[in-house]
C-alpha cells in the first residue's frame, strides 16, 4: 500500500516480495555500507581486537604487514577468479540491474593494453564496480582476452580487512605508478577501468543530469601516451538516477563543510538520500534504476615517452568529442526525455 494512501509520506514495501529479491537488496545494502563506511567500521574492529581480545598480538601483527604490503596495490593486487565469482555479486548486478553493451564493429587487440575511461562517477559508481571488479559484470564475455582491472580510491586499500577483499577484485590504486605497470605489460590483455571524475564529480551528481569533471582532467591522457595505451569512453547510463543528495550552493556552509572533511579523509561527505529495507521514501540504500553500461570504440594512441601540452592538449580534445559522441548516438537507447539531456564538462 502506498503512502499516501495511509495519509503518511511514506512508501512502504510489499511483505511479499520474493526471497531473491531480498538477496539483490542485501547485496546493494552491504556494497554501500562498506564503500561508505569501512574505514570507521574496520577502525574501530581492529582497535577492539588490540584492545579487549586476546588477538590483539595478531592484529598487530597484520597491522604491520599492511605497512609492508602497503605498494600492492600499485603492482597489480592480489585478483583472486574465486572472489571476483562470488554469486553474491549476481545478485549486485540485478538489483539494479546492470547490463554492458559493446558497440556493433568495436575491435580490441588482445595484445595492446587499453585505459577505459569510465563516466560518470555518480554517488558511488555501481556499472563501473559491477563490470570491471566482478566476473558477474560479463566483462570477460563481451572482451575476450582482455583482464578487466579497477582503479579505486586508495584509501581504501590502506584499510584494515576490507582492502584484501578489494585487491582480490582486481582493484588497484589510480596513482601514476599503478597505471604504469598496468598498462605497460609486455604481450598487453590488460584493460584498466578508471573513473576519471573521480569523487569530485560526485558532488555534481543529481538524477537526470550529467556532469562531468574532465575539462582540466588531463593525467590519464599523459599516461595513455606514454604507454601508447589506446583510451576507451565507457559511459554508465543512469548511474546518477541511484540516489538524491542535498547540496548547497558553492559558497554555502555545507559545500565549505564537505570540502573541509574532504581534504582530511579523502572522500566526498556527501549527504545521500536514497530508499530504505522496507520502505522506498528515504534511506542510503540506492533506488532500484536501470544502469546500462556502453562501451565505445577505443581512440588509438601512439606512444610518446615525453608528450608535448600540445599533444597532450589535442588527444584530450579527441576524447572529448568521442565521449560526447558516445553519449549523444546511444542516449535515446537508454534514457527518459533523451532530447533534453546533454552532457556537461566542468
Amino acid at each position: 500500500m502506498a503512502a499516501d494512501d495511509m495519509g503518511l509520506p511514506i512508501q512502504f514495501a510489499p511483505l511479499n516480495i520474493p526471497f531473491k529479491r531480498r538477496l539483490e537488496t542485501l547485496s546493494a545494502a552491504s556494497w554501500i555500507y562498506s564503500l561508505a563506511f569501512a574505514g570507521f567500521t574496520c577502525g574501530l574492529l581492529t582497535l577492539y581486537l588490540i584492545l579487549y581480545t586476546r588477538l590483539r598480538w595478531v592484529a598487530i601483527l597484520y597491522l604491520i604487514w599492511i605497512v609492508k604490503d602497503r605498494h600492492t596495490c600499485d603492482s597489480g593486487g592480489r585478483r583472486s577468479s574465486y572472489v571476483r565469482g562470488w554469486e553474491w555479486w549476481m545478485y549486485f548486478r540485478n538489483y539494479f540491474p546492470i547490463r554492458l553493451h559493446r558497440l556493433p564493429w568495436n575491435e580490441f587487440d588482445t595484445k595492446k593494453n587499453y585505459l577505459f575511461c569510465c563516466f560518470p562517477h555518480g554517488i558511488i559508481p555501481a556499472g563501473g564496480f559491477s563490470v570491471f571488479a566482478t566476473e558477474q559484470g560479463e566483462f570477460e564475455d563481451y572482451f575476450p582476452g582482455l583482464k578487466p582491472w579497477l582503479c579505486v580510491l586508495e584509501q581504501h586499500l590502506h584499510t584494515p580487512f576490507f582492502r584484501e577483499i578489494l585487491l582480490s577484485l582486481g582493484c588497484v590504486s589510480p596513482s601514476a605508478k599503478s597505471l604504469d605497470h598496468l598498462l605497460s605489460k609486455p604481450g598487453g590483455g590488460n584493460a584498466v577501468g578508471l573513473v576519471v571524475g573521480g569523487v569530485a564529480e560526485a558532488y555534481l551528481c543529481n538524477p537526470g543530469q550529467y556532469k562531468l569533471v574532465l575539462r582540466n582532467r588531463k593525467g590519464f591522457i599523459r599516461i595513455a601516451l606514454k604507454n601508447g595505451s589506446p583510451l576507451v569512453p565507457v559511459f554508465s547510463f543512469g548511474e546518477t538516477d541511484l540516489f538524491r543528495q542535498v547540496q548547497g550552493t558553492e559558497d554555502s556552509w555545507l559545500k565549505r563543510a564537505q570540502e573541509s572533511v574532504r581534504k582530511v579523509i579523502g572522500t566526498a561527505p556527501i549527504i545521500i538520500l536514497g530508499r530504505g529495507f522496507l520502505q522506498y521514501s528515504f534511506g542510503i540504500l540506492p533506488h532500484r534504476r536501470p544502469v546500462n553500461v556502453v562501451v565505445g570504440h577505443p581512440i588509438p594512441v601512439e606512444k610518446t615517452e615525453n608528450p608535448t601540452p600540445s599533444q597532450v592538449d589535442d588527444l584530450h580534445n579527441k576524447f572529448i568529442e568521442e565521449l560526447t559522441k558516445l553519449f549523444e548516438t546511444q542516449k535515446t537507447t537508454y534514457l527518459k526525455n533523451a532530447e533534453n539531456i546533454h552532457l556537461e564538462f566542468v
